[in-house]
């Protein structure tokens, strides 16, 4: 009787042994600084573009212009890493990664100067980004057992959770005493040790035939015809162009809740809390399992979304912004938790992993043009009305999406056929 309490306790903390690989040790340890260095990035940016414009508009603009690069390259990394050695693309976009990064420092040492300048870094980084992260994927397997990729990705989720938390509140503390522009820099050195991991791995060339343009075709060919599997994708693209309020953000700390101009506190504490409802969903997510009517729980959870962001926008009170967006955040991951099951089930596994790549880019993408989409609303009116409006629309559109996607309303996992297997 003692043991049972502890073992309910094990069956929902993470499993730890990928961590006895070694190469796979050293990808992780190294990606702890390295999510954190690419969120004083991210944040680093938004903040910078505010101050060079003093406009919302124009940080949803910088947004729409890293978008480009991050579908180019996202939709044609997942072939790219299927044709080379992907120990040395992984060197390769790393570097270009960190790179860019320095460029952004010395761009922010020099003072003020063009936004284009910031842009156009911004997205060469992006373009680096969008085939480092399918190529790191495709190396798990390859380094791996097949049967510890599961908890690895588990292990790797965690850490950008709490990176993603860690970042931002940094971001807070580091700009009154060091400056925007040493945030830059803190980014290269931490992928110092992404080089150092990747440099310890075994040459990794492709299993088989490299994969061409026309491959990537057929994967959204596949796509178009399977209503479940497009369902999937049109209710995350709904719930990031219209209820993802980040771009938005940095306004709205000093406007709303009275952050210092320039960023502070308020500005690290609204961007960690998303993450925080995350990580909180999935130190608890020994529940989802049990959920049989998937399809169900992700309009639910899409529409919980909505029904948060909405909320935020209507409130002044810091720590309100931060339950309701903790709260999205939860239901945020409940959403992508049950959307790349279906994904991984209703699948053909000769087409998995190009579907991987347009969820990846769907979900890196999808808050690029909410960025775009709610700088210029809140241009046009106001914050509070683009994010609640925002907020609203999201909602309204999950649950049309819910009546007319009947395919995603009625999926059971007890009883669903794959795709495949239809054919």
């Amino acid at each position: 009787m003692p043991d049972r309490p502890r073992g309910r306790v094990r069956s929902v903390l993470p499993d730890v042994r990928p961590l006895r690989v070694p190469a796979f040790r050293r990808m992780f340890l190294s990606q702890i600084g390295t999510v954190v260095g690419s969120q004083l990035t991210s944040v680093a940016v938004q903040q910078q573009i505010f101050d060079l414009t003093g406009s919302s508009g124009w940080v949803g603009v910088a947004s729409l212009v890293a978008l480009v690069p991050l579908v180019v390259f996202g939709l044609l990394g997942g072939a790219v890493a299927d044709s080379y050695d992907r120990r040395r693309l992984l060197m390769i976009t790393s570097t270009g990664i960190a790179v860019t990064s320095l460029g952004l420092w010395v761009a922010a040492l020099a003072g003020p100067g063009s936004v284009w300048v910031v842009m156009v870094l911004l997205a060469a980084q992006q373009g680096c980004f969008a085939v480092n992260q399918p190529t790191r994927s495709a190396v798990l397997p390859r380094i791996l057992p097949p049967e510890l990729v599961p908890s690895a990705n588990a292990l790797s989720m965690t850490v950008f959770s709490v990176g993603v938390i860690a970042g931002p509140l940094l971001v807070g503390v580091l700009i009154p005493v060091i400056g925007l522009s040493w945030l830059y820099f803190l980014d290269a050195v931490t992928l110092v040790g992404v080089l150092y991991a990747v440099v310890r791995l075994p040459p990794i060339p492709p299993a088989g035939a490299g994969r061409g343009r026309a491959r990537v075709l057929d994967g959204l060919t596949y796509l178009r015809a399977r209503p479940l599997l497009l369902m999937t994708f049109v209710v995350d693209i709904i719930a990031m162009v219209f209820g993802m309020p980040r771009a938005l953000f940095p306004q709205m700390a000093e406007e709303t809740f009275g952050g210092p101009p320039g960023g502070g506190t308020a500005l690290g504490v609204l961007n960690a809390a998303l993450a925080l409802g995350a990580l909180l969903g999935g130190l608890t997510s020994g529940w989802v399992h049990r959920v049989h009517r998937q399809g169900v729980a992700i309009l639910v959870a899409i529409v919980t979304w909505g029904v948060a962001m909405a909320l935020f926008g209507t409130t002044s009170l810091l720590w309100l912004a931060v339950v309701y967006l903790a709260v999205g955040g939860w239901a945020d991951l409940v959403s992508s938790v049950y959307r790349s099951s279906l994904l991984q089930v209703a699948a053909t596994d000769a087409m998995r992993g190009r579907l991987q790549g347009v969820f990846t880019v769907v979900v890196a993408g999808g808050p690029r043009v909410a960025d775009f989409v709610h700088g210029l609303a809140a241009s046009a009116t106001s914050t509070e009305a683009a994010v609640v409006g925002g907020g609203v629309l999201c909602v309204l559109l999950t649950l049309v999406a819910g009546w007319w996607g009947r395919s995603l309303r009625d999926y059971d996992a007890r009883t669903a056929v794959r795709v495949a297997d239809q054919d």
